[in-house]
Parts: structure tokens; sequence; C-alpha cells
């Protein structure tokens, strides 16, 4: 068999390697503790997810501002991203529980907005002859967003549970697979 990098076959990298019994156990259970963790400590874990959300934006925007040492193309657009980045990281890190509430309610507005776009477009394309799927599509659509226009912040919180659901669920099937793994 070619190997289309190196253009001569490789042997012996066509074959998987099964991960060893234990680390899918132990991916388990840390997938189920994350999951529990996540539902004991909801707003916690939000503010946490918006600290590490300011750190990642203060760094990116220094590192986009120091490329233009190296590279000075695009720099207005480099500037500008790069001074966004300082000032949000910034703002977010001097008022971390302000931010918790305004970036995840900001979020679900601009979701909410877009599907109530989404919804009246399904809509109109049911009553054109698309058929009532459609339709009922684009009214499902148009409720979510109301909802989520509603009460953004209860919704920000409702994606961390929805996570901590498929973490301790996904832990769980990992631990029953690593139970019945040959040893």
């Amino acid at each position: 068999m070619a190997n289309a990098i190196f253009g001569a076959s490789s042997p012996g990298l066509n074959t998987r390697v099964p991960l060893p019994r234990w680390l899918v156990a132990l991916q388990g259970l840390i997938a189920v503790a994350f999951g529990i963790l996540l539902l004991a400590y909801p707003t916690g874990i939000l503010i946490v997810l918006t600290v590490l959300l300011g750190i990642f934006w203060l760094i990116n925007g220094i590192f986009v501002l120091a490329s233009l040492v190296s590279n000075r193309s695009d720099r207005r657009w480099k500037t500008l991203v790069g001074l966004l980045g300082v000032v949000a990281g910034i703002l977010v890190l001097a008022y971390p529980l302000y931010s918790t509430v305004i970036l995840p309610s900001l979020l679900a507005i601009i979701v909410g907005v877009i599907g109530l776009v989404v919804g009246a477009v399904h809509l109109v394309r049911g009553f054109s002859g698309a058929g009532p799927g459609a339709g009922v599509i684009g009214i499902v659509s148009i409720i979510f967003a109301l909802i989520l226009i509603a009460h953004p912040f209860l919704a920000a919180l409702a994606v961390v549970m929805v996570i901590a659901v498929l973490a301790i669920i996904g832990g769980a099937l990992a631990i029953v697979f690593a139970l019945r793994m040959p040893a």
C-alpha cells in the first residue's frame, strides 16, 4: 500500500492499537466526575469558563499585536483585533461576575435572533409548498428562539446542564465499555 505523504508504504501504521482498559475506565470516571461537578456548580463553571475566555482574549490580543513586529501585512486589522482582544480580556478579567452574566446572555440573544430568522424562513417555506414539516420546524425554531431571547442567562445555564448530562452518560458508557474490554 502506498502512503500519500511519503510515497512508500509504512508497515504497522494502518493497524489500530486499542487503548488500555484502565485508561478507558479512567476517562469514564473523569467524565462522570466532570458531569457531576457541572451539575453541582453550574454558575461557578460559567464563571471559570468566562475567566478562561478573558485570559484567551488577552493573550491572543497580545500575540496579534506582537506579530506586527515581524509581519506588517494587514497592519490596521491586526491592530484592531489585537487592541479589541486586549481590552476585552482586561474587561472580562476585571469584572468576571458581570461578564459571566453578559457574555452568555449576549450569545443566547444572538442565537435567538438567528433562530427567529431561520424559523421565519422555514415557516414561509412551509406555507409556500415545502410541506408541513418545514412549517413545524419553523414554529419550533421560533418558540425556542423566543425562549432564548426572553431568558438568555437561563439558556446559558441550560447548555451547562446539557453538557453535564452528556458527560455523565458518556463517562458511564466508557466505564461499561472498559469493563467489557478484554483484559
